[in-house]
């Protein structure tokens, strides 16, 4: 065995089932996935209605990935506070409000970028 290995550790693609089952959990039990998701499903018609280039869809992508990802990771943090203090506690309630604050801020960046590649493309249309 090589230093510094773990020979528990789950295979490639154990790892990647494991990914799918997280993110089957998190859109069957989180709303707001389900909104990041449709909000994701309306990006990607706009960008199929509005013809936008190959730098628009790569600034979209990069965002939808960002948003969804952030809020994984909101949705983690609110589930591992939950575990560790199922009382409320002021410290638990401020890790879950940065890590919503955090979720917030991509979705503001990410509809300012949106904004922009959707207008520039309005613009090529009709400009």
């Amino acid at each position: 065995m090589i230093p510094g290995t773990n020979s528990n550790h789950p295979s490639l693609k154990r790892s990647f089932l494991f990914a799918l089952q997280g993110m089957r959990i998190a859109f069957a039990t989180e709303r707001n996935i389900r909104i990041m998701l449709g909000g994701m499903v309306f990006a990607i018609v706009m960008g199929l209605l509005l013809r936008i280039d190959a730098i628009g869809w790569a600034v979209v992508a990069i965002c939808c990935g960002m948003v969804l990802s952030t809020e994984l990771v909101n949705t983690a943090i609110e589930t591992i506070v939950d575990l560790v203090s199922p009382e409320f506690h002021p410290l638990a309630g401020r890790a879950k409000d940065v890590a919503a604050a955090a979720s917030w801020v991509i979705s503001l960046t990410a509809a300012v970028a949106g904004l922009i590649v959707y207008v520039r493309a309005l613009v090529a249309m009709f400009g």
